[in-house]
């Protein structure tokens, strides 16, 4: 659907970055998650449930956790849900009946939150999300209150955004196109919070940096072929636009909107794409070829993994309550720079 925005001054974003695996809060905790849980005095049991396990950014993050949990001589089970939320709460009752002290999830559907904490609850078994929220009393976190929320560890989707349209807005600047015919794609799955999160940031601080372009949002699942697919039929209900700035609520959504660009014969000089996570946008890189893909903010499956596994370990063994919300860093990252930061490019 496209849409005129009003653009106005973007909010100063002030949140708090951990360094390394150093978690910080907001100085609340939750009362989103299970009732209070013993310390275990023994070896501690985890299972990492997570979407789309065998994406990238997951596989990272299962690969954190494991090393996390050796070095804390934690028996860790990952489990891949995959897109099925059915599946969520089957395996979340399995490993509850395997005796697992602690759960740790990023669920495909928010709207399976409820059932997961009271089932988590019931058993006395601590809960702790990654990436994605969860609301303990409804099936939409954007409508929750705060003090509903379960303790997630993740990234600021706010300042993710914002570093994401900054960039944008700096490719758009240096490429010295006109606003008139230039468009804004901005894809994301419009039923997750933090995605949501993402792009308004990123359609701020575009703004904030001057152009007032339009901006047609595009519902996908998330995946470079579900982009692909919406954003071509974009394209072709769009014949008029020679420029596109492109951004998305992750690698997976500017990937698929870059490919159908150029399926659509639109030569990669005419694209600004600003990634989210690196793992993707470096296989253009890492090819030499050019690539509407100018730049994505690169963020550490891995360290969330580790991090999470961390605050487990300290609520399970040292009573330590859960933060509200814990933070990993981020980075900036092109084709000149993602080599030097570090991006696994698989």
């Amino acid at each position: 659907m496209l849409t005129a925005r009003t653009r106005g001054t973007a909010a100063a974003l002030g949140v708090a970055v951990v360094l390394g695996l150093t978690a910080c809060s907001t100085g609340q905790t939750s009362s989103g998650g299970p009732a209070a849980v013993a310390p275990v005095t023994g070896k501690i049991t985890l299972t990492y449930l997570q979407k789309q396990g065998d994406q990238q950014y997951f596989v990272d993050e299962a690969h954190g956790a494991k090393a996390k949990a050796a070095e804390l001589g934690i028996d860790l089970k990952t489990v891949n849900l995959g897109s099925d939320a059915n599946k969520t709460v089957s395996e979340v009752q399995a490993a509850i009946a395997q005796k697992s002290n602690g759960l740790i999830i990023v669920v495909p559907d928010p709207a399976v939150g409820p059932q997961v904490v009271q089932t988590a609850k019931d058993a006395k078994v601590a809960l702790l999300t990654s990436d994605d929220q969860v609301c303990a009393t409804g099936p939409d976190p954007a409508g929750c209150a705060k003090q509903d929320l379960v303790p997630r560890i993740g990234f600021s989707g706010e300042q993710m955004g914002a570093e994401v349209g900054k960039r944008a807005a700096e490719e758009f600047q240096k490429a010295g196109w006109n606003a008139a015919d230039t468009r804004i794609i901005s894809a994301w799955k419009q039923d997750v919070t933090v995605c949501g999160d993402r792009v308004k940031a990123a359609d701020a601080a575009f703004a904030a940096a001057g152009p007032r372009i339009q901006t047609i949002d595009v519902a996908t699942d998330n995946t470079p072929t579900g982009a692909q697919d919406k954003v071509a039929a974009t394209i072709t209900a769009n014949p008029g636009v020679k420029h596109w700035v492109v951004w998305g609520c992750n690698d997976e959504n500017v990937q698929g909107a870059v490919t159908a660009l150029q399926n659509a014969g639109v030569s990669p000089a005419d694209v600004d794409g600003v990634g989210l996570g690196a793992y993707l946008a470096c296989k253009d890189w890492a090819s030499g070829k050019p690539s509407g893909m100018k730049a994505s903010l690169f963020i550490s499956g891995k360290d969330i993994g580790a991090l999470a596994v961390q605050t487990m370990y300290d609520k399970l063994k040292n009573s330590k309550d859960f933060p509200q919300e814990a933070f990993a860093k981020t980075t900036m990252v092109d084709a000149t720079t993602w080599q030097a930061a570090g991006v696994k490019c698989s």
